[in-house]
C-alpha cells in the first residue's frame, strides 16, 4: 500500500495538471467528479469498506457520467480526525470504465470500536468527507449501537428528508434493507421526475443510480455512518422471483430478462460499499450482536396462487422457500454459533402473519412462505438462540410485531421481535393512520403507522429500544421529524414493552 502525505494529497502534487475540464481551454474550470459522495459499509473488527463513484454529467443517458474511456487514479485516505491530522491508512485504487468508474476500497488494519473520516481525491479535487467506524474485537461488547433503519426511496414518490434526519441523528450504523432505487418511471401523482423510462439496460441502472446518488440528502446520510445493505425487487424489477417475472411489461423474451436482471445485480454492486457481489452476508459486532443479512428475492420460489394478496393453501407447503436451501442452511447455522447476544436478521419482506379476516395474505411476503417461515422460527427456537430480531423493509407502514410460535392461536409463545421500518419517501406522505388493521387476527402486531420516515434501533446488552421516526409529509422539503411510538425488548424475555 502507498503512503500519500497528508500536504501532497491536499495541494494536489504534478497531478493536478491533470484536471478533467470542460474543454481544452486553459480558463474552463475544473469539473467536479465526486458529485455521487462518498460511502462506506461492511465494518469489521480491523476494516471496512470505502466506496465512491467519479461522474461529472451524472444523467448521460450512456450511465458512465461523463466520464472519459480510460482508467483514471483516485487516491484514498483514513484519518482519526476530520481535519486529517492524523493519517492511519492511504493508497491509490483505478476507478474504470468497465465499473462505471466505482471503486471499492477495503481500508485496513483499523483499530476496533474505532470512528475514523475518509476522503478521496482524483483530477486534483477532494471528495467530500465521510465518517465510517469500525466494528468491536471479537470476545468484546463496546457501547450501545445506534442503528437507523430505512427502506423504500422512490425518487419520484417524494423527497429524502428522511435521510437528512438519519445524518443528524449520527447513527453509528445504516441499515438499508431493499429498494434503494425504483426501476419505473412516470409514478402516479410524482414530485420528482426520473431521468428516462423504466430501466433495463445496464446503462439505464448506472444512470438511475446516478440520479438517485445527486440528492443531498442521501449523500448526507451515507456520509454520516457505515451501511449494511441488501437489495429487494425494484432494485431489478417489482415482485420478480428468481428467475420469474411478475410483469409483462416491458415485452422482453428469457434472454433479454436474464440480461436486465444480471445488469440489474451488476450496477447494485457497482454503487453500493460491499465487499463482494454475494448478498447474504454475517457481520459481527463483537459480543453484542451478530448481523445475518438476507437475500429474499434472488433463490426464492414463484409466488403461489398468482402473487399478490390472496386465501392460498398452496402456501403452506413445507418445501416452499424464500431463501433457497443454501441460505437456509446458512443462516441457521450461522443462529447455531451463538457469537453475539442478539441475532439480528436484516431482511426484506413482512415476515409475521399478516392477515385479513378471509385468511387472506400478501403471497410476496413470508405469508407466502408458511413452511419456510416455521422452519426458521422452529430451527432457532432448537437451537437456543435467545434474542432474534428480524428487521424488515418493503411495507410503506411502520409496525412493530410479537413473533408467535404459532399465528393462529394468540395464546402461544412469544420467541421473537420483527421491527418493520417504514419508507424513506415511496407512497408518498401517507397518513396519521395507527389503528392496527384486523386487530383481532393479528393481535401480535403491536404497533402500525402509515408516515414515511425511519426506525432509530438502539442495541444494548441488556436490551433493544426502538425509536419509530415520522415525518409529516415527503411532498415538500424540510419537514421535521418526531417520534410517534417506542419499545424496548429485554435480552432473554422476548416480547415489546410500549415506553
Amino acid at each position: 500500500m502507498t503512503r500519500i502525505d497528508r500536504r501532497y494529497f491536499i495541494l494536489g502534487g504534478a497531478a493536478a495538471a491533470g484536471s478533467l475540464v470542460l474543454s481544452s481551454s486553459a480558463t474552463a474550470a475544473p469539473l467536479n467528479p465526486f458529485r455521487l459522495g462518498v460511502a462506506s459499509g461492511d465494518p469489521a473488527p480491523t476494516s471496512v469498506v470505502l466506496w465512491t463513484r467519479l461522474a461529472v454529467r451524472p444523467l448521460n443517458a450512456d450511465g458512465h457520467g461523463g466520464m472519459p474511456r480510460k482508467p483514471i487514479a483516485v487516491q484514498w485516505q483514513v484519518a482519526t480526525t476530520a481535519r486529517f491530522s492524523r493519517i492511519v491508512a492511504s493508497g491509490t485504487v483505478n476507478a474504470r470504465w468497465a465499473d462505471a468508474h466505482s471503486v471499492h476500497v477495503i481500508a485496513r488494519g483499523l483499530q476496533p470500536g474505532a470512528v475514523y473520516y475518509y476522503r478521496f481525491r482524483a483530477f486534483g479535487q477532494i471528495s467530500p468527507v465521510g465518517r465510517t467506524r469500525t466494528a468491536p474485537a471479537a470476545g468484546t461488547f463496546g457501547p450501545d449501537l445506534r442503528i437507523a433503519v430505512a427502506s423504500c426511496a422512490n425518487y419520484e414518490n417524494g423527497y429524502y428528508t428522511a435521510y437528512r434526519r438519519i445524518a443528524e441523528e449520527n447513527p453509528g450504523l445504516v441499515l438499508f434493507l431493499g429498494d434503494y432505487i425504483y426501476e419505473e418511471s412516470g409514478s402516479p401523482g410524482r414530485v420528482r421526475s426520473h431521468a428516462g423510462g423504466e430501466t433495463v439496460t445496464l446503462a439505464d441502472y448506472r444512470r438511475r443510480y446516478a440520479q438517485y446518488r445527486t440528492d443531498p440528502d442521501l449523500r448526507a446520510a451515507h456520509a454520516a455512518a457505515p451501511w449494511l445493505v441488501v437489495p429487494d425487487d425494484h432494485e431489478v424489477e417489482n415482485n420478480y422471483a428468481k428467475l420469474v417475472r411478475a410483469n409483462s411489461r416491458p415485452a422482453l423474451t428469457a434472454a433479454q430478462w436474464r440480461a436486465r436482471r444480471a445488469a440489474a445485480y451488476r450496477a447494485y454492486y457497482e454503487n453500493m460499499p460491499l465487499r463482494s457481489a454475494s448478498f447474504y452476508r454475517r457481520v459481527g459486532w463483537g459480543r453484542l450482536a451478530t448481523f445475518h443479512m438476507l437475500d429474499t428475492r434472488q433463490f426464492r420460489d414463484d409466488q403461489p396462487c398468482g402473487d399478490y394478496w390472496k386465501v392460498c393453501a398452496a402456501a403452506d407447503a413445507p418445501n416452499r422457500t424464500i431463501t433457497g436451501a443454501a441460505q437456509e442452511k446458512w443462516l441457521l447455522d450461522g443462529l447455531a454459533r451463538h457469537y453475539g447476544t442478539w441475532d439480528v436478521l436484516g431482511q426484506q419482506v413482512f415476515f409475521a402473519r399478516y392477515a385479513d379476516e378471509a385468511g387472506a395474505a400478501n403471497m410476496d411476503a413470508w405469508d407466502g412462505y408458511r413452511g419456510a417461515r416455521d422452519r426458521l422460527q422452529r430451527g432457532w427456537l432448537q437451537r437456543g438462540v435467545r434474542n432474534p430480531l428480524v428487521l424488515t423493509g418493503d411495507v410503506h407502514a411502520a409496525l412493530a410485531n410479537d413473533l408467535k410460535l404459532d399465528y393462529r392461536d394468540p395464546g402461544s409463545a412469544t420467541i421473537g421481535t420483527e421491527l418493520i421500518c417504514t419508507s424513506v419517501s415511496s407512497n408518498g406522505d401517507g397518513t396519521a393512520l395507527r389503528e392496527v388493521p384486523w386487530p383481532g387476527v393479528n393481535p401480535h402486531i403491536r404497533h402500525y403507522s402509515e408516515r414515511r420516515g425511519y426506525t432509530m434501533v438502539t442495541i444494548g446488552q441488556e436490551r433493544i429500544r426502538a425509536d419509530f421516526r415520522v415525518l409529516p409529509r415527503v411532498s415538500r422539503p424540510g419537514a421535521p421529524v418526531s417520534t410517534n411510538a417506542s419499545f424496548v425488548v429485554e435480552a432473554g424475555r422476548p416480547g415489546l414493552h410500549r415506553v
